[in-house]
C-alpha cells in the first residue's frame, strides 16, 4: 500500500487513514493531551506520509511502525514548539480519554484500548521508560539518569517492551483482521 501512495495513489491514503487513523489519533492524544492540536497533528502526520512515502523502507519495519514514527514525531514537535512539556507530566493529561477523530470514516474499534491493556501488560519498569521515552519525549540518557540506572539496561527494558508490545499489538491486529476477512 506504501507503494502505491508513493506513486500518489489517492485512493491507497484512504485507505490507509480508514485503517490506521484511529491508533494515530489516540497515540497523539496521548502525547499532546489535547484532541483539537491531536486532529491537526493527524493530519500532518498522513500529509507527511503521502509526501515522504518514496522513503519508507520496508527492512526498517512495517507500514504502521513507519506511519507510528511519523506520528509520534510530529506530536513531539508541536510539544516542544509549544513549550507544553508540563502538562504531560500531569497524570490527568496522559489519561485524556480517547474520542474519534472528526471524521466520518474513521475505522471502529478500540486501538486505545488495546494499545493501554499491552502497556498494562508490561512490568511497571519497562512500562515506566516506553511511556516517558515515547509519550514525553525523554532521550535514554535523560531516563537512566532520571531513574539511576545505567545507560544500557534503559535501552535493554526499553527494546524488551517494545518488543513484547509489538507481539501483543500484533496479535490484536491480526485476530482483528480475521474477524473482518
Amino acid at each position: 500500500m506504501i507503494q502505491r501512495l508513493a506513486q500518489r495513489d489517492g485512493t491507497a491514503l484512504g485507505e490507509l487513514y480508514a485503517r490506521h487513523s484511529r491508533l494515530l489519533f489516540c497515540l497523539i492524544v496521548r502525547i499532546v493531551g489535547q484532541h483539537g492540536e491531536a486532529e491537526e497533528i493527524l493530519q500532518e502526520a498522513f500529509l507527511a506520509a503521502w509526501t515522504r512515502a518514496d522513503t519508507y523502507n520496508p527492512a526498517l519495519g512495517t507500514p504502521v511502525g513507519w506511519l507510528v514514527g511519523i506520528a509520534r514525531h510530529r506530536a513531539l514537535d508541536r510539544l516542544r514548539s509549544n513549550a507544553a512539556h508540563a502538562r504531560l507530566l500531569d497524570a490527568a493529561a496522559r489519561e485524556t480519554p480517547c474520542a474519534e477523530p472528526s471524521v466520518e470514516n474513521a475505522p471502529a474499534g478500540d486501538a486505545r484500548r488495546d494499545v493501554d491493556r499491552a502497556l498494562r501488560a508490561l512490568p511497571p519498569g519497562q512500562r515506566e521508560l516506553i511511556e516517558q521515552a515515547y509519550f514525553l519525549g525523554l532521550t535514554h540518557s535523560e531516563l537512566a539518569e532520571r531513574h539511576g540506572l545505567p545507560l544500557g539496561t534503559v535501552k535493554t527494558r526499553i527494546r524488551s517492551g517494545m518488543t513484547t508490545l509489538r507481539e501483543q499489538l500484533s496479535a490484536v491486529t491480526w485476530s482483528d483482521e480475521r474477524r473482518r476477512g
